[in-house]
This record gives C-alpha cells, structure tokens and sequence, in this order.
C-alpha cells in the first residue's frame, strides 16, 4: 500500500460519495494521487498500466459528477479500469490484481456494484449501455447511462451498428469517446474548451432547439438547408460531422487531463435536456503522468512488474521461445518461399507474432484493426483469388467472427489458415481470453482441417502442412508462453493429414492426446508405470479428421482409452468417442474416459492452477485412469502415487 503521507486526500476517499464535494484544486491533488496508487500496485502486480494512467482525471470527473452505481458507468474493454476499481471501494485490494482469488483485470459485475458490466473484448460497451438506456426507459427511471470507449476500440465494427442504433433510438446515453491514440482532432487549448463548453451548455442546446422549431415554418428545402448547416459548422469547428450524422450531439474535443475544462463541460452534459444520444470527444495521453509509459512505443500497454523509478520490467529468462514466436518465424520463412502467403490479425500484430512478417513484408501484411469478422471475410476473399492467407487470432477473439467462418469460409470450402493463438489458459487474464471453444466450433464444420501441435517442432510442421492445403480451410491451435525447449526443424515437415502417431507403446491404459498435454501424459505415464500398469501414448495431432486406424487399434488393444484435450466438451474427445459408438467399439467393455476441460468458466491465476483445477494435470491423468481400472486404494497410496 501506498504510503499514507503520500495520499492524504485519497485516504479518504472509499467510494464515490466522498469525491462529491471536492473542488477542482482538490480533484486535481485526488488525480495525482490516484495516478502515483496506480502505478504503485501495478508495479507490484504487473498489468495493463498505460491505458489507466491515460483516463485517471476522467474516472475522478465522472465518478465526481456522476451517482455512480446508480448512474450506469460502462468501460469499453476495461482494461483502463485499475483507477476506477481503487476509487470503489477495491483500493485495499488492488495489490490482489490479476493474481488467483484477487481482483480481475477486467470489470466484472460479481466483483462490485460499481461494475454493472463486465467486459475484456473491445466495442461491447455502446451497445449494452444502450440496453441499460432502454431498459431505464421502460421501467420509468431517471439514472444515467454513460460509455466510456477507447479510440482503438472505434475499428470494431459493433461500436458502429451500436451508435447507428442509438441515434434512432434516440434514448438519453452518454458516450466518452477516449481518443488517445488516432487522435482523431486535436485539442486546441482554452479555446477548444472554450467552444465544447458553449455548444454542451442548455442555453445553447435550448437556442438550437427555438430555431429548428422555427426553422420548420419555412418551407422544407429552407430547413434542412439550416440543419445542414449548423451540424457543418458545428463539425468544422470541432470534427464531430461523422458522429451527427449517425445521430449523436458532438461535444468535443476536451483535454482529457484538464480538470479545470473536463467537470464544467461533463456537467453541462449530465444537466442538458437530451433528446438523443450525446458522445463527447475527450482526448488523452496514454501512460500519462509516467515518464517511462509516455516514451515506450506502446505506452507500456501491458507490462511484467517493475520498478517504478527507473521503469524496468522484471522478465523472467525464457526457458524455451514462445509459441508465438515459433508460429511468426516459421510464417516468415514459408513466406520468403512462396509470394502468395499473406497474413491477417485484428489489432495484434505482437500478441500474434506477425510483427515478424510485417517488418519483412510490410505489403503483405494486414492489421484490420478490432474487427475480426471484417478479418475473416477479407482472408476469405484473398483465398478466393489464389492467395495463401494466414488469420492469425487469439482463440477467445476468433469467436467474435464465428458467423463469418460458417458462412464465408466453410462453406465456400475456401482455404483460409487460421493461426490460433491463446489455445487453453491464459493466466493472469482469466476466463474472459481462455481459449477453450475453438475445436469444437470449428470441428464440427463440413471440410474443416483441425490440428493442434504437442510442441514447438511439431507447430513448425503444422504451419507448413497449411500452406499445402489450397482446397480446405484448416486451422492450428497452440498456447500462450514457452514451448518445451524442443529443437526446431530446419527442414518442416508436411504432415499426412488426418494421421496420429504412437509415442510411447503400452499394453493396459491408452492416453490419445490432442494438443500441449502430451508432456504431462507422458509424465503421467511414468508414474502409472511404476505402479506396473502399462500405458500407451499417442499424438491425435488431427482433431479433424480423425486419425480412425489409430483410434480403432487403441481401442482393441486396451482396456481404457483416455482422451485428453485443452478445451471445452464438443471437442476432440466427443468425436472420438462419436466414432467409438458408430463403430461398435464401446460394445465390448471399453472403458472410455474423456478430459476436457470443465463446464465453468476458470478465473485469472497461474497457468498451472488452473490446469489443477481444470483436471488436466498429471495427478488428474493418474486419478482417472485408476478409477477407469476400478483400482482400490487407501488415501495414502494414492496420495503417493499422484
């Protein structure tokens, strides 16, 4: 914690209601204390750091003017929230960030009241602060409904239909566009100020609605000739046209970090009779306040711990690369062979490793921004003209284009890749970026090629086999973090699709893996070993199609077939066993045990714990194979064994 002489008006601050009588001089002193916590727990905790930093005298201004909770506060992928969480009631845990059984990352309406609406993927805030708005409506309340979104977040194509929406709607909704980045217009100083104070003042929005009124006793061309013109005007001054016309009253752009023109102009805002939905343009800097956040390339977006002072990261020494790294390197060297290889990411082009691809061919690859169903159909339609395109998207954003998949990809049999990054747990970013619904979204689609590497040599491999597939869409998914430290090939390999291959031979107990779990079923088969029971490792490396001669020779020759898989039930294991139960094959006493991950949505922690809780874990390997066995054993030697 902070210490107390360094926060003396933030020590007194445990909600919302004790910032209500505060004057700018003490909101300014507040911010600057808030900004110095927040950094402070960050450093400790590791996190997202920049885009808070970038909206602290923002979340001090609303949570001033506003009644939160009973006034709405929606954040746009929420990430920038850390400031907010300290400011309701969470300060005393915010050294518990993104750390098991602490607070999350993100908001999340089981954690506080003051979050009525959780959120971790960009563009979902306008659409559901309308629902709120609408309900509110129809229920006869009078409480604000306010969105706070990121520029970066105005790529995604739902922020469009959502405004679109509203501005028929015409329901009172406030929307902070937080522009920090684009930078869309500039703030001009106390003259921009100036001007957004006057056109959000109700003197001013009362004289516009007497001469619209007045405007309609001319004849039509005459008023909407005076529309037009005072929207325009209003739009030169201020570069708000694009949002009139999709319905909203513009104000803006504000400095975002000026307290003295941020509270008058919010107020007038809150106050004003609002006959439909008004965004204000509020612009910031992201990592504000942090000299070491302003001068990173990426505002220190997302950061390790650190030392405060100096800025530096505590970085672990990687044991293994990153898959995502592998998976970059790899596309790079296809690349230099074959001129048709294009790639796509939607906003990621580090978190997917195509910042490699990028910098060798920077006319080949494509960052579409938060758009992933734009991302999906644009590969498609490369494919359709003879490119090879790469879609490299995390698992949990993948879902996002689903539709797009179904109807421009798979049906067409287009031979989109798709590059699945976050495959399984993510950690500290809990259940929000897990990737657990992938193989079974996209194994179940007619034509569809489903792969998942059991390590770095064999992604290595995979990418190169999707490179030779020009007549099915197909799809490799692999983790977040290090590999096993397995030697990458120089030469890749194609691999014969819909083939498996034998690890290890066994007589008893047969483990089919799909996946990363290979190494611990391998482990897991060491100490089943030294309890004398034989076991059989096997690599699916297909989950479609199934490898149907490897499935049908484990399951004569075993008494217990386990599948194991880093996803939700669907997946691999209810294929095969789809197929077992075709085939007659669980007709004979076959004992059959799926792993799968469970049916409940896992928090942020370690990797590791989560596989512990998930089940899919050494021990966890061990336990179900004995119970398939019906071993019979006192609770201290399976203790020992497992």
């Amino acid at each position: 914690m902070t210490d107390l002489n360094k926060t003396p008006l933030l020590d007194l601050v445990h909600n919302p209601d004790d910032m209500k009588n505060l004057g700018i001089p003490q909101l300014i002193q507040l911010a600057d204390e808030l900004r110095a916590t927040t950094i402070e727990a960050v450093s400790k905790t590791g996190g997202h750091l920049g885009a808070g930093l970038g909206v602290v005298e923002l979340t001090v201004a609303l949570h001033h003017l506003f009644n939160t909770p009973e006034d709405r506060l929606v954040w746009d992928v929420s990430h920038q929230t850390y400031p907010h969480k300290i400011l309701t009631e969470r300060r005393d845990r915010i050294h518990t960030l993104r750390q098991g059984g602490g607070l999350s990352g993100f908001t999340k309406r089981t954690e506080s009241i003051y979050d009525p609406f959780g959120a971790a993927h960009a563009g979902t805030s306008i659409s559901a602060a309308l629902g709120m708005a609408i309900a509110r409506d129809l229920q006869g309340k009078t409480n604000h409904v306010v969105a706070v979104i990121g520029d970066g977040s105005m790529s995604s194509g739902m922020a469009y239909e959502a405004m679109n929406n509203a501005g028929a709607e015409k329901s009172r909704l406030i929307v902070i566009l937080n522009d920090n980045d684009m930078s869309i217009a500039t703030p001009v100083g106390a003259m921009s100020a100036y001007l957004s104070r006057i056109i959000s003042s109700k003197p001013y929005r009362s004289f516009r609605l007497a001469m619209k009124s007045l405007a309609t006793k001319f004849p039509k061309a005459f008023e909407k000739w005076a529309k037009r013109l005072e929207e325009y005007a209003r739009g030169m001054m201020t570069g708000g046209t694009l949002f009139e016309e999709l319905g909203f009253y513009y104000v803006g752009p504000v400095d975002g970090h000026n307290l003295e023109h941020l509270i008058p102009i919010l107020k007038n805002v809150r106050d004003g009779d609002q006959t439909r939905p008004i965004l204000v343009h509020v612009v910031t800097q992201k990592g504000k306040g942090y000299l070491p956040a302003e001068n990173a390339a990426d505002k220190y977006h997302g950061v390790n711990k650190f030392n405060v002072i100096t800025g530096a990261q505590s970085k672990s020494q990687p044991k293994a690369p990153q898959y995502t790294k592998v998976f970059g390197e790899a596309l790079v060297k296809e690349a230099e062979k074959d001129p048709k290889i294009v790639a796509i990411n939607a906003a990621m082009p580090s978190g997917t490793g195509l910042d490699l691809f990028a910098q060798k061919f920077p006319n080949r690859c494509f960052d579409v921004g938060i758009a992933e169903q734009h991302a999906v159909t644009f590969a498609a339609g490369l494919a359709s003209e003879g490119m090879r395109p790469f879609a490299a998207i995390y698992s949990t954003f993948l879902q996002r284009g689903y539709d797009q998949v179904v109807h421009d990809v798979a049906l067409q049999q287009l031979p989109v890749r798709f590059a699945i990054d976050r495959a399984g747990m993510v950690g500290a970013d809990g259940a929000t970026h897990q990737g657990c619904y992938d193989t079974a979204f996209l194994a179940n689609l007619p034509g569809f090629i489903v792969m998942a590497p059991s390590d770095e040599a064999e992604l290595v491999h995979m990418i190169a086999t999707q490179v030779s597939l020009d007549q099915n869409p197909s799809s490799v998914r692999y983790p977040r973090g290090e590999g096993f430290g397995i030697a990458l090939p120089e030469i890749p390999q194609i691999l014969e699709i819909g083939k498996g291959r034998i690890i290890r031979e066994g007589s008893k107990i047969a483990i089919l893996n799909f996946g990363t779990r290979l190494h611990e079923s391998l482990k897991a088969a060491d100490r089943l070993a030294a309890q004398g029971w034989s076991t059989t490792i096997a690599d699916a490396r297909f989950a479609k199609p199934l490898d149907t001669d490897l499935i049908r020779q484990l399951a004569m020759h075993h008494e217990v077939l386990i599948t194991i898989e880093e996803g939700a039930i669907g997946g691999f294991g209810s294929h095969v066993l789809n197929y077992l139960a075709l085939e007659g094959l669980l007709d004979r006493g076959l004992k059959c045990r799926p792993m799968t991950l469970p049916d409940f949505f896992i928090d942020h922690d370690t990797p590791e714990k989560q596989y512990e809780l998930a089940g899919l874990n050494v021990s966890s390997i061990v336990r179900v194979a004995l119970n398939a066995l019906g071993v019979e054993k006192d609770m201290t030697s399976v203790a020992n064994l497992v």
